[in-house]
């Protein structure tokens, strides 16, 4: 199968946009700073000076996990790890800051074949495809001097997968990010390859393995003419590993972990695993969000309820939740509430969530039209039409959701 047509299939297909879950996958992860000894890792990632960065990653606070990196890029001129590191926190930045950390936007296909625009900051843009160019000199150099420079080689993939994240979350041009994903899962494939325990590069191996592993089998058989096989097992089997022994990357295994299993409706599993992770860091917002998350989506209803009241409360004390984007929360207790067919107050949900200040669009978009369905099973028509209307003027008529509230102002949503 020829370069061309892999390129075709990728920006008309959805057996690319499939594969993309790759960048899906290792976009809605966190770092982990802990470090063993005897697991081949870059020194860098032992660095206190790191390790404290990353304990405001942790807490969201990118700024200050921003402001350290940039300090540790300067002193360590030439590495491109230093550079990737700083590299993955301003990415981070702006997922966060357009409410695209939340896995519940990945956790169905609506993600892969709808439109959902997001403004673009272009000085933000222009910062991370500088920082990631960076790290293509950076390595190169290093790499002309040692071809088997396995710190080179992982820094360069891993911020090509960061690259890829930004490009397909936020412009959604998955012919690129495909493109990235590939040429990130070639290195770090490599890396295992020179050097079985460098764990850290299972990440984007393993998570790899389980997409192609899960596609459909049509779409599985193309990719196979091209030589990208995968396989489920394996791809867990990897993660499982990096989630044990990572020194960088057990916390991001951990995540894709249980998203995977939230998507195979194994969610008693994937709450065992978001626990762990709660446990850890007890002041990390998305992760608490994850398990009332799952709890909605395995059928506990009211109890999803007081997670979701609970994170609302919570959000209002910065020094237990700092920076926490409770728009996101509201958005899960709107779900919640609905699927207890309480609909005047899921709509209320919504809506409150809908109209605070650091709301992204696609987010407001969302919440919008779910109020108004809301609304519409409330009998509220007059105010489920305010709803679509106001979803339609945030962001335009023909978005994904722009097009769902125009086909509800000309009937009634019903279930």
């Amino acid at each position: 199968m020829t370069r061309t047509y892999l390129h075709y299939r990728t920006a008309r297909g959805f057996s690319g946009r499939w594969f993309v879950w790759l960048i899906g996958m290792t976009l809605v992860a966190f770092r982990c700073a802990g470090a063993q000894e005897a697991i081949h890792t870059n020194p860098l990632h032992r660095d206190p000076e790191v390790r404290s960065a990353f304990q405001h990653f942790y807490n969201l606070d990118y700024p200050s996990c921003i402001a350290t990196l940039e300090a540790v890029q300067a002193q360590h001129s030439g590495d491109p790890e230093a550079t990737t590191l700083l590299l993955e926190a301003v990415v981070f930045q702006e997922l966060y800051r357009q409410d695209l950390l939340d896995t519940t936007f990945y956790a169905s296909d609506g993600f892969l074949t709808g439109k959902h625009p997001t403004p673009e900051n272009m000085a933000v843009r222009d910062r991370i495809f500088s920082l990631e160019d960076e790290v293509e000199r950076e390595s190169a150099a290093r790499l002309q001097r040692n071809a088997r420079d396995v710190d080179a080689l992982y820094a360069r993939g891993w911020a090509r997968s960061l690259r890829s994240s930004y490009v397909a979350m936020v412009e959604r041009s998955f012919g690129t990010a495909f493109h990235l994903a590939l040429q990130a899962h070639g290195d770090e494939a490599r890396v295992l390859q020179m050097d079985p325990d460098y764990v850290d590069a299972e990440l984007v191996v393993g998570t790899y393995q389980y997409v192609i592993g899960a596609l459909p089998f049509g779409f599985k058989l193309l990719f196979g003419f091209a030589g990208i096989t995968g396989s489920k097992a394996r791809g867990m089997q990897l993660l499982q590993d990096d989630a044990a022994r990572g020194p960088m990357t057990s916390v991001e295994s951990a995540t894709v972990i249980a998203l995977f299993l939230r998507r195979e409706a194994k969610y008693a599993q994937a709450i065992t695993v978001v626990q762990s992770l709660e446990s850890r860091y007890p002041h990390d917002f998305l992760f608490a969000l994850e398990e009332a998350n799952l709890r909605k989506d395995a059928g506990q209803g009211m109890v999803a309820v007081a997670a979701y009241q609970k994170l609302v409360d919570e959000a209002d004390n910065p020094k237990y939740f700092p920076l926490a984007h409770v728009e996101l929360a509201y958005y899960g207790l709107g779900e919640a509430l609905k699927g207890q067919r309480h609909y005047t107050e899921a709509a209320a949900a919504y809506e409150h969530g809908a109209w605070l200040p650091a709301t992204g669009a696609e987010l407001k978009r969302r919440s919008l039209v779910a109020a108004g369905k809301a609304r519409d099973l409330a009998g509220q028509r007059s105010l489920a039409v305010n709803d679509y209307q106001a979803a339609i003027a945030t962001g335009g008529p023909e978005t994904t959701q722009g097009q769902i509230a125009r086909r509800l102002l000309r009937s009634p949503y019903h279930e």
